[in-house]
This record gives C-alpha cells, structure tokens and sequence, in this order.
C-alpha cells in the first residue's frame, strides 16, 4: 500500500499542477492563440467544476469498484489526453475542452488517497495523513510556477503539454500495479449523497468548504499572474518567481495545519481562525492592490499561507460521515471545496470584464474583494458548526 501511495502522490503533484499552471501560461497564450483573461478565467473554471462534477461518479466507484481501476482510468483517458489535446489547440475554446478533461483525469488521485487513509488508518490520524498528501503533492503548485516558465522559455508551451502527457501516463499505469483496494466495508446499511445531505453537522460546514479553497486556488491558479502583469509590469519569469513563492506558502500553510487539530484539541477554531486570517489578508490587498509589488506578493502569500485549511475542514466533515459512505462524503466535501474554486473562477472572469475599463486595477480590487466578501460569509456561518476531534 505504501508504494500505492507514493504513485498516488505523484499523481496529486500533477493534478495540483493543472489547476495552478495557467498563471504562468497567461502571457504566451495570450500571444499565440489570443487567449484573454477572461478565456482562461472559463477555461480554468471548467476544470474546477468538471473536477467537482465528477466528485458523485468518483464517490460511487471509490465505494463499488475501488480507487485502482477508478483513479487509472480516469487519469490515462482524462489527463493524458486532455494534456495532447491542450498541446496541439490553436483557439481559447480548445484549451477550455483541454482543461475540462484534464478535471475528468484529475478527479480521483486525492479522493483515492483519503479513502483509503479512511479505510486503512485510524481516524485521529486522517487530519495528518490528508494534510501530508495535500503537502506533499502540492510540489505541483511549485512546479507551475518559476520551473514552467523556464521550460516554456526553453522549449516552448506546446512541447511542455506533450511532457505532460507522457507523464500522466505512466504515472495511471504505475497506480494500476502498485495500489491496492481496501478491503470492503460488509454492512447492510444503504445509502447515497441524500443521507449525508441530511446530516445537520454538515451544514455549517459545507458553505465554508465552498469558499474556504477558492481564494487561494483561484489567485494561485490563475489571477496573480494578470494581476501582477498588469499592475506591475512583471515578466512571465517574475510572475513564475512570485507565484512560486506563493505556492511554496500554500504548501507551509498545509504542513502548519495538519497536526493543529490535535495539538490544541480543536478543529472548528483552527479553521476558523485561519480563514478569518484571509479575510484581513484579501481585504488589505485591496486596500493596497497597487501599492509596492513585494507587498502584493506577501499578501497573495498570506492568502495561500491562510487559505491551507482545505484538509481539517475535510477531517471535520469526515467526523459526521458513517464508514459505509466514507468514499461518497469525502467526494462530497471535495465537490464543495474544489466546486467553489470553479464557480469563483467564471464569477471572477464576468467581474474583470465588467470592470477592466474603469481602471488598471478595478477589476482586480474588485476580484479580491468578491473573495474577502464570500469568505467572510463562510466563517460566520461556520461558527454555529459543531466542533470534533476524533
């Protein structure tokens, strides 16, 4: 199992690449097949909501087939061929249909690794263990920065998509001969997505799982590096170089949150407060959205440092979730978190559109404003959740 989850890891290092690398793309596809902002706001939408889309599909199959079959299928079909596909397009909406089924591919390599960190591993251990593999994989996050732009520079975007391809695919055939399914859950209780809707604990849990990621994901994946063009100026090598240490700060944030559950024997405050840390950080950016560049890079740091809570608020839901419907809630959770960033994405797209005429950095106050808005709402209905530690 262990050689299992390595494999799988390698597969998260690149789901968290796709999701991120658009940042550094944005100037040459731009250029080349005149992409705008807001065609790679869609098309990193679509990726996030097919991503989140296929959570039900992924939650069923986890449970009735297993994640071997169900993580190597999707990623050889969905992530290298939708990787061949975004290396050959040659118009935006080619890259939204590349970047759609890359979602498809991506969709299971985390939840397979919970679910078997469900199955396998005792409970007090799965807020660790998911904020490890989320850690861990987030190299990806670090790999779509500097390191991309460089081998665009060197080699071109088109050539660095068809590497891609070629390593999604051995990475599906080495998770079909290394991981093993868990052995199944015997239990005559029945059950669907219905019955852990009408779980009253998920409630107050799920709409902060829906924004919570989405600042973060969404400034990572793709507006830092419009952003940071436009404002100041940067280079696509500046723009690897900031995104880098944003992405290096998402990863730090990860590993700090991990073991704070049991640390300080709670979850609802650790999450809480980490999230009501982004909101000041995304409220000060606005504030100050042209002010110096190293400012804007801590800041959009702090909002990847801060917007980590991804795993605990996971480990919270998971608490309320039976074991015979452990891979359809931990698939329901991500379709929050990971739907969230998808729909904040085509809702930051319209808001740039709309404002990019009124000044330089209107639309971009106005994004980071959407998000220190939605998240504050999320925190305040978070605080009626109930609090656990298994």
């Amino acid at each position: 199992m262990k050689a299992g989850l390595v494999v799988l890891c390698l597969g998260y290092v690149l789901s968290q690449f796709f999701r991120a690398f658009l940042a550094v793309l944005s100037v040459d596809l731009g250029r080349d097949i005149g992409a705008t902002p807001e065609d790679l706001a869609f098309a990193s939408g679509l990726w996030f909501l097919v991503f989140a889309a296929m959570q039900l599909p992924v939650g069923w199959a986890l449970d009735r087939v297993g994640p071997r079959l169900t993580s190597t299928v999707l990623l050889l079909v969905g992530g290298a061929g939708g990787a061949l596909i975004f290396a050959v397009a040659s118009t935006p909406f080619h890259v939204a249909v590349a970047m759609g089924l890359i979602g498809v591919g991506c969709s299971p390599i985390l939840m397979a690794s919970y679910f078997i960190f469900a199955r396998e591993y005792p409970p007090a251990r799965f807020a660790t263990l998911a904020a490890l593999m989320l850690g861990v994989g987030s190299v990806g996050n670090l790999v779509a920065s500097y390191p991309t732009a460089l081998a665009v520079e060197l080699m071109g975007w088109r050539a660095t998509m068809v590497t891609l391809a070629l390593f999604s695919g051995v990475i599906a055939i080495g998770i079909l001969f290394t991981v093993h399914d868990p052995k199944r859950v015997e239990t005559d209780h029945k059950g669907s997505v219905l019955d852990l809707l009408k779980q009253p604990a998920l409630w107050a849990i799920l709409p902060l799982m829906l924004v919570a990621y989405a600042p973060s994901a969404a400034t990572r994946g793709l507006w830092a590096g419009p952003y940071l063009s436009d404002i100041f100026a940067l280079s696509t090598t500046q723009i690897g170089t900031a995104t880098l240490i944003m992405g290096a700060s998402m990863i730090a944030g990860t590993f700090a949150y991990g073991p704070l559950d049991r640390i300080l024997g709670t979850r609802k405050w650790v999450i809480f407060g980490g999230n009501a840390l982004g909101v000041v950080a995304l409220t000060l950016l606005c504030l100050w959205i042209d002010n110096a560049v190293w400012l804007s890079v801590v800041l959009i740091s702090v909002i990847g440092f801060t917007g980590a809570s991804f795993p605990v608020i996971m480990a919270h839901g998971r608490a309320f979730v039976p074991p015979h419907l452990v891979g359809r809630g931990v698939t329901l959770l991500n379709l929050f978190g990971i739907g969230g960033v998808g729909l904040a994405q085509f809702v930051t797209g319209r808001v740039h559109a709309a404002t990019v005429d009124i000044s330089p950095s209107a639309p971009y106050t106005a994004i980071f404003g959407f998000f220190a808005i939605s998240l504050a709402i999320g925190c305040v209905i978070y605080l009626f959740s109930r609090d656990s530690v298994d």
